[in-house]
């Protein structure tokens, strides 16, 4: 398999369906938001980037559910283990692709998660505790590089009962096949990066993204949903409910999107601390150059592999 990763707004996409065509591959969303429906322009879907000339690239784990669900990373590695061997038994390459360092590394590193069930019992012994309590409890499991455990009270209690399931059921988890992997990332200068996520950003807002979300909104998703999808369901939800003007939504979210892609770094330099071996590719390079150094690392990885 190969990993397209990278930052926000650095064109993994563009790159991923140029690979498929010239590997006669098939690409798997890694991102987090681009599983729901009616969720485009936001995610950046850039659905149209898959069909090259009238040739159409396959892809997976897009639009599969709808907007409101909670979407687990259990449930991206068993839509993940199904997309990649209904891939692998057509002889075809799987290409996983996608900014979300989470479910990329649930694959890379075959995180062990359970689907855990609702234990009303423990969730009524955790509400008479305070949130430090709970905090403290949670601390006993993991340690709290993932904020995003404890922004609610809801998903604190939910965390400390996916920990204490994993401990009673330690063999109920999704089996990630055993596969070789090449990862490469695509790398642009910082101010190169911010200057694209500015102009990425006019440009969404300029084709329809704020109609989109307010779309949403019409069609009964809860404006908190929407919030906890972050960056630009937050601001934009911000905006429609005049909390906030349209220029300080702008401006809220573009620093909100530059600090995102900064914190997607962080995540796949730590990846890289942790023995994954991503291959940088320069971002800068026209698109048929990437394609040609992409191939050349492809060739080597699978000679090495060859008799694997």
């Amino acid at each position: 398999m190969i990993t397209i990763l990278g930052p926000t707004a650095c064109g993994k996409t563009r790159l991923a369906v140029d690979v498929a065509l010239h590997l006669c591959g098939e690409i798997i969303s890694a991102d987090s938001r681009q599983v729901f429906r009616g969720m485009d322009i936001g995610t950046g879907k850039d659905l149209t980037d898959y069909n090259v000339g009238g040739v159409g690239v396959p892809y997976h784990l897009i639009d599969i559910r709808e907007p409101g669900y909670e979407y687990s990373v259990f449930e991206f590695q068993t839509d993940f283990v199904k997309a990649y061997n209904d891939i692998v038994d057509r002889n075809k390459l799987p290409i996983l692709c996608g900014g979300t360092g989470l479910y990329i590394e649930a694959v890379l590193r075959n995180y062990r998660l359970a689907d855990v069930p609702q234990n009303n019992e423990l969730r009524l012994e955790l509400e008479q505790c305070s949130d430090e309590d709970l905090v403290e409890r949670l601390k006993k499991y993991i340690s709290l590089h993932n904020h995003t455990d404890t922004e609610t009270r809801e998903r604190l209690i939910r965390a400390i009962e996916i920990q204490e399931y994993q401990v009673q059921n330690p063999n109920l988890y999704v089996e990630i096949p055993d596969m070789k992997h090449l990862v490469l990332g695509v790398a642009f200068p910082r101010d190169l990066v911010m200057q694209r996520i500015e102009n990425r950003l006019q440009e969404r807002l300029q084709n329809g993204m704020i109609d989109e979300i307010d779309l949403l909104l019409k069609q009964g998703v809860e404006p908190e949903r929407l919030i906890r999808y972050g960056l630009e369901y937050k601001y934009i939800t911000l905006y429609l409910q005049n909390d906030i003007s349209y220029s300080e939504m702008f401006e809220k979210l573009n620093i909100a999107i530059r600090q995102f892609a900064k914190r997607q770094m962080t995540w796949y330099r730590r990846m890289e601390r942790n023995g994954v071996d991503i291959h940088w590719v320069d971002g800068t390079l026209s698109d048929k150059e990437k394609l040609d150094e992409v191939c050349r690392l492809y060739e080597g990885f699978a000679a090495s592999n060859k008799d694997k």
